[in-house]
């Protein structure tokens, strides 16, 4: 079986991926980044599978790979792919769902408690060196007294300043009860959060338990301390959360999202944060990416937490695609029914 191998994996895994057949590893397999469509044709005239991560697997590319009868993309969406074209030529594409699942659920959570907590915001001002003292600063007990660590209790303290909220007692709202949500829920339930869900296309009884509940989503929107969205970006799902469901949402409400930047409207998400409508976000994704140097999440609001679209970086996420990708051609290879067939 002849492969082109671009996409990133675990080198651990090395020899299980020269096993699979006449391996060829190129662009972002050999740490060279992705690779175009010009840089692509000359590698596709003789492949039968081609594994990619992020590559443009466009329809002058698969014109230029005749013998092509398989594209494995290493993503939950193969959207670097014309899925539609590849179908029309008989060719089979895979993805690898599942595989951030727990890497993109933990930075959720991360995310939850570093906006509740305002961990991000004490760290900086530390760094800023504000809330710091003299290296020959003492704490020493009064007499009859034992040695207290606590400074600074006044309303300027970081004790008052960064007083934040505990996830226990709370109210988590998950939209989209997908391998994501469910994993976001899991760890919450951890937490002692009370979980609501809204997801048609779930049933009541994959849901409903003494902790968590499945609801419409104005009940959601309505009594959800947290509200976490896990939605894949379609015509329903554009701009799903906009200015009006930030209105029915809590003041003391905080928003995450680690899904895509697509399903919310992010000028109603800014006008909401900049207002004190809710009150505040952890976000690992945007509308532009990466995100503008002077954009207001950067430069104006004090009430967001944000990182660069780090959901899924782990090295782990590496492994289980990898492994995954192995398992799935030796099915292929034995023509055993595929697991991770994308329709």
């Amino acid at each position: 079986m002849n492969i082109l191998f671009t996409a990133e994996y675990d080198e651990a895994l090395t020899n299980e991926v020269q096993g699979l057949g006449d391996v060829n590893i190129q662009g972002w397999a050999k740490g060279i980044g992705k690779l175009n469509e010009v840089a692509l044709l000359p590698l596709v005239e003789k492949v039968e599978v081609i594994v990619t991560s992020y590559d443009d697997i466009t329809k002058t590319v698969i014109d230029a790979a005749p013998r092509l009868k398989l594209i494995f993309c290493t993503r939950a969406t193969p959207v670097n792919v014309d899925v539609a074209y590849a179908h029309e030529k008989g060719i089979k594409v895979l993805f690898t769902p599942g595989r951030n699942s727990d890497s993109t659920a933990e930075l959720t959570i991360g995310l939850m408690l570093s906006i509740a907590r305002n961990i991000s915001f004490a760290y900086e001002q530390l760094k800023k060196g504000n809330y710091t003292g003299s290296s020959n600063t003492s704490n020493q007990a009064k007499d009859g007294l034992k040695r207290d660590v606590v400074w600074g209790v006044g309303p300027q303290s970081p004790y008052v300043v960064f007083k934040g909220m505990e996830l226990k007692g709370r109210t988590l709202g998950i939209i989209g009860y997908g391998s994501i949500g469910r994993r976001v829920a899991a760890i919450a339930r951890g937490f002692g959060m009370r979980i609501l869900v809204f997801d048609p296309y779930v049933s009541n009884i994959d849901v409903d338990t003494l902790t968590t509940e499945k609801i419409g989503i104005d009940q959601l929107l309505k009594e959800s301390d947290f509200i976490s969205v896990h939605l894949k970006v379609s015509k329903e799902t554009e701009n799903f959360l906009d200015k009006a469901a930030f209105a029915r949402m809590k003041k003391s409400a905080y928003f995450i999202n680690c899904s895509r930047a697509a399903v919310v409207n992010e000028a109603d998400l800014i006008e909401a944060l900049r207002n004190k409508q809710i009150a505040g976000a952890g976000l690992d994704v945007f509308s532009t990416e990466p995100i503008p140097e002077d954009h207001p999440f950067i430069t104006e609001l004090d009430n967001v937490v944000i990182t660069p679209h780090i959901a899924g970086a782990t090295s782990d996420v590496l492994t289980n695609h990898t492994k995954m990708i192995i398992q799935e051609l030796a099915r292929y290879q034995k023509q055993e029914p595929l697991l991770y067939e994308y329709k």
